[in-house]
């Protein structure tokens, strides 16, 4: 198993998935987990739900319908895109009504949990690609998960076993002093100065 450091300096979005796929019980386990993620009032605003097998059809389905109907190339990539993984797990945000909690904070949560769970699928061998559009308004993919008027649909995290090997997307070289700043006495803020990068941290 690697390190929590190897982990996130490794990890990266994977789009080419196959099986196997993390079964239901490690899901209930790697979320379990994952749900330990920074959450203002220990709301939980989220719930996710499980696509995979036939089931992935009936999304593309879903899909397909929200593409004009004359356009038969769209429905046809667009009932393809689930079956691009072997699970889907789809992002419900549930926003919880807090007058202490906003649901930009909801959000932030829902991204956090998110974020530990792709860390965690790649800790446990397992890729993963959040993908998202416009597509997570469509009446026919809310009616399909029997969305409720306040909930929304914050994309899919595709999962499954990362395919072929294709040459990672090179990064930008971070530049700490564009992002990280300090506020010194008086009000003034100023970028922090250089410190040497520790050992094997990505550029």
């Amino acid at each position: 198993m690697m390190t929590l450091l190897d982990a996130v300096r490794s990890r990266r979005s994977v789009g080419r998935l196959v099986d196997p796929a993390p079964s239901d019980e490690e899901i209930v386990a790697l979320v379990t987990d994952a749900a330990s993620a920074p959450d203002h009032g220990l709301l939980r605003p989220w719930r996710l739900i499980v696509v995979r097998d036939t089931a992935r059809d009936a999304l593309g389905a879903a899909l397909a319908e929200g593409c004009p109907a004359d356009d038969a190339v769209g429905r046809r990539r667009a009932a393809g895109k689930p079956l691009r993984a072997p699970l889907l797990l789809s992002i419900v945000l549930v926003p919880r009504d807090n007058p202490k909690v906003p649901e930009w904070e909801q959000l932030a949560a829902t991204s956090a949990m998110v974020g530990n769970l792709g860390l965690l699928l790649h800790d446990a061998g397992y890729g993963a690609i959040w993908r998202t559009g416009n597509v997570t308004d469509s009446p026919q993919v809310r009616g399909l998960f029997g969305l409720a008027p306040g909930e929304r649909l914050l994309g899919w995290l595709y999962v499954g076993t990362p395919g072929a090997a294709s040459p990672p997307v090179p990064r930008p070289v971070f530049a700490p002093h564009e992002r990280l700043f300090a506020l010194r006495p008086g009000g003034t803020v100023v970028p922090l100065p250089a410190v040497p990068a520790r050992p094997g941290a990505q550029p």
